[in-house]
């Protein structure tokens, strides 16, 4: 009977333990309030992120979606207190709240995307989004034929405009004489959310000549893309591969692999190798991109392709070098 006893115990502590263990590795995500179907960046975490880690490691990620701005904090909160690690945050939005819960959790791991948070239990993944826009604005000043393109950002923060001067100077390189008209949706995160303005502006942009706009602006972008296809011109997405929302209409699209930075921690964890600290990801680590798919494939000459090409080549070998707006705060080249 004592055996037995001894027996169970040993059984009851070994599922115990790993019961805990398995709760220390379950991956978890926390979206940014435009939620993971915004076509845009979250769903880039949500498509090349969750789905795939579950496809691939046969894993189930933990999502939460904040409804409103304070309930990235509580959601954060609730999550660490659960276990759950490692947590994405989703956007420099939670820059604040990962950085107050990560003191809070100092055992749970932390990613944020987008932002630095400098604690020793958090990940922070930033992107080279100068370089990914330097390539589509050299896309566009190939395609246009009025020699004016347009950029329309979200909230005007350094981030936003990092992708406007990485844009402005691709532009630039190919045709040192194009207008480049660009404006910024808002001062709040509510800039991301508002497709009645993006097409607004588009319009106006439109009116000047513009004849392809880039939109790095969320949510906000798809009345972009909607005024450039009711006007017969180009736009250009961002984040996650856009190409597919206008067939004929999408020139392209500037891709950040966040889906593929969330699923890279979630496996680093899952192999004991997840590490703190800040990681850079430009073209040369594939961190940043030009779409090219069946969706856009008519508007891409082979001339347009090997150009490119080259241009990309060019950047990664240091060659072309393209100025960070967020260095120094300002967009001289």
């Amino acid at each position: 009977m004592n055996n037995i006893l001894k027996m169970a115990t040993i059984a009851t502590f070994t599922l115990t333990a790993l019961s805990a263990h398995a709760k220390a590795a379950e991956p978890a995500v926390i979206y940014d309030t435009a939620g993971k179907f915004d076509k845009s960046f979250n769903e880039a975490v949500f498509r090349g992120g969750v789905e795939e880690y579950k496809k691939v490691k046969h894993i189930t990620v933990k999502e939460f979606e904040p409804q409103n701005e304070a309930q990235r904090e509580q959601g954060l909160r609730r999550l660490a207190s659960r276990g759950f690690s490692p947590i994405v945050a989703v956007g420099f939005n939670f820059s604040s709240s990962v950085e107050k819960v990560a003191t809070e959790f100092p055992k749970v791991q932390f990613t944020i995307i987008d932002s630095v948070v400098n604690k020793p239990n958090v990940q922070s993944v930033v992107f080279k989004e100068n370089e990914g826009s330097f390539l589509v604005g050299a896309l566009a000043a190939q395609a246009s034929k009025t020699g004016k393109v347009g950029f329309v950002g979200g909230m005007d923060i350094p981030l936003i405009r990092k992708f406007e001067c990485g844009y402005e100077q691709g532009v630039k390189y190919v045709n040192p004489k194009a207008e480049v008209f660009q404006n910024m949706t808002g001062s709040t995160p509510a800039a991301f959310a508002d497709p009645a303005k993006g097409s607004e502006l588009a319009k106006t942009q439109f009116s000047k000549g513009a004849d392809v706009i880039y939109a790095a602006a969320g949510g906000t972008g798809l009345g972009v893309y909607q005024a450039a296809k009711d006007a017969g011109k180009l736009a250009i997405g961002v984040d996650s591969n856009q190409n597919h929302l206008h067939p004929g209409t999408m020139l392209t699209s500037m891709v950040k692999s966040v889906g593929l930075a969330s699923f890279q921690s979630w496996d680093e964890a899952a192999q004991g190798k997840w590490k703190p600290g800040v990681k850079v990801l430009g073209l040369a680590e594939g961190g940043v991109d030009w779409a090219l798919d069946e969706n856009n494939a008519k508007l891409i000459t082979p001339e347009m392709k090997t150009k490119m090409d080259d241009i990309k080549k060019d950047i990664i070998s240091g060659k072309i070098k393209v100025h960070d707006y967020m260095a120094d705060n300002t967009c001289k080249y």
